[in-house]
């Protein structure tokens, strides 16, 4: 059996019936005066002939003030409104500008009156409209750059009632872009574990659901074991270690389809799938005598290939972004440490050396850092901290009785990892949201305990 120190994650969940996830359709197109930076992928290009992105320098030190009127008073215009102040105000970037204390008529004719929304040291104004359209609802949405009194933004959405909150999300990266300069993570899906049942029998599932933990959807039943979900950077695609039978073994899940096929069944114990960038291949841990060794394995027919020796214990591999270089961790010096080899297997070197044990590391989809969970008595718990790639500028973003299992959003700003809390009647682990820089943690609300999130790619 592969042997992992007390502190790591064997996440277990079940299989079974699949629940089918498709992102609706959605037909765009563009409103009048519109301007600007192409917004993110799965949100609608900005015309050319911009004016000026806002200025948003410092929004790291104090949020960005930004106004976001209702686009109307109850129903889903009243829904989309909420999605995008909530998903503004996650980000920590943004602060949301109080409705009440709006100047009563400050949109005339469709324009905001500038005068009053400088008043309110809004930097940005957010407006926009709901309407239904023979059984479908158009949104309209623009925004506007109180600095340089002009409209950025303009676009408009046809699609069905029941995607208001993913027109939502594409709203709010489309700001984000156009104020931040990077693209959103909002519109986008996270794997995860969904934890029930109680300590001595857990029910733990494989489930799926909106970056804020909305729109859950379970896609096994608890029956048999699993661990170690993982998202496919480029398509709705999962691949989790199932327990079917007496060990565990790697398998693929597409989130359209809802078909799981077998894709990993090596020596004693085959797990830890991780993507490569361009979906196509997955590596895993196959253990056998003792050891473990990483392992590549193409999706399509391409076989498999041996990474490193079994003579240690190699585990939890992760792809550099470029896909060149791949991150792990292994105890061939001693102690559980973490390494960067070429992605042929070669030249693997030691990057981490605190006093401690390092694990579950994640790279970065910017390519700048890597997140690792780490335990030692000289920070009396676990930690989730980032290192860069050559293991330089290594620094603490949360600590706990128990963290764990950080993945990074699409742009690499955000962290989402569970924290466990002990309490008197046993302990549960929960989902949690860190920007890089080590603050504005935030719950992630789910309805059950959760755990062993993996954050999707946009939903383009």
């Amino acid at each position: 059996m592969l042997k992992l120190p007390p502190y790591s994650r064997r996440r277990m969940l079940g299989t079974g019936a699949a629940s089918l996830i498709g992102a609706p359709a959605l037909a765009q197109s563009m409103i009048g005066g519109d301007s600007g930076s192409a917004p993110p992928a799965a949100a609608p290009a900005a015309a050319a002939g911009s004016s000026a992105p806002i200025s948003v320098s410092g929004a790291q030190a104090a949020p960005i003030p930004i106004a976001i009127t209702p686009f109307d008073t109850q129903g889903v215009g009243a829904q989309i409104t909420q999605v995008i102040t909530d998903d503004l105000n996650h980000s920590g970037l943004f602060k949301s500008i109080d409705p009440a204390s709006f100047v009563p008529n400050s949109i005339a004719n469709g324009t905001p009156v500038w005068a009053n929304w400088t008043l309110l040291r809004a930097q940005g104004i957010v407006t926009g409209d709901v309407s239904n359209q023979g059984g479908q609802i158009r949104v309209e949405f623009r925004l506007w750059s109180v600095q340089s009194q002009s409209q950025v933004q303009g676009t408009a959405f046809t699609t069905s009632a029941d995607s208001w909150r993913r027109i939502g999300h594409i709203i709010a990266d489309t700001v984000y872009q156009q104020m931040i300069g990077d693209k959103g993570y909002f519109d986008s899906r996270v794997a995860f574990i969904s934890e029930s049942g109680s300590q001595t029998s857990p029910i733990k599932r494989l489930a799926v659901m909106d970056y804020d933990g909305a729109n859950v959807q379970f896609l096994t039943d608890g029956s048999a074991m699993a661990i170690s979900p993982a998202y496919n950077p480029s398509r709705q695609q999962l691949a989790f270690c199932s327990f079917e039978g007496n060990n565990p073994r790697v398998y693929t899940f597409d989130l359209q389809s809802g078909t799981k096929r077998l894709v990993g069944a090596f020596g004693e114990q085959t797990i830890g799938p991780r993507f490569s960038p361009d979906g196509n291949s997955l590596l895993m841990t196959v253990s056998s005598h003792g050891g473990a060794s990483i392992v590549k394995v193409g999706l399509g027919g391409g076989g498999m290939s041996q990474l490193t020796d079994s003579s240690s214990i190699n585990v939890a591999p992760c792809y550099s972004p470029d896909g060149s270089q791949i991150v792990f961790e292994s105890d061939r010096d001693g102690s559980q440490q973490l390494f960067v080899m070429g992605a042929d297997g070669s030249g693997a070197k030691r990057i981490s050396f605190g006093n401690g044990h390092y694990a579950e590391p994640c790279w970065s989809p910017r390519g700048d850092l890597i997140a690792y969970t780490f335990f030692g008595s000289d920070v009396g718990g676990f930690t989730i901290g980032v290192m860069a790639p050559d293991g330089t500028g290594e620094r603490i973003l949360a600590q706990g009785y128990l963290v764990g299992g950080a993945s990074f959003c699409p742009n690499g700003r955000v962290l989402m990892f569970y924290r466990q809390t002990p309490s008197g009647s046993g302990s549960g682990d929960r989902l949690s949201t860190i920007g890089i820089d080590g603050f504005n943690e935030q719950l992630v609300d789910t309805p059950s305990y959760a755990s062993d999130p993996s954050w999707g790619p946009l939903l383009a």
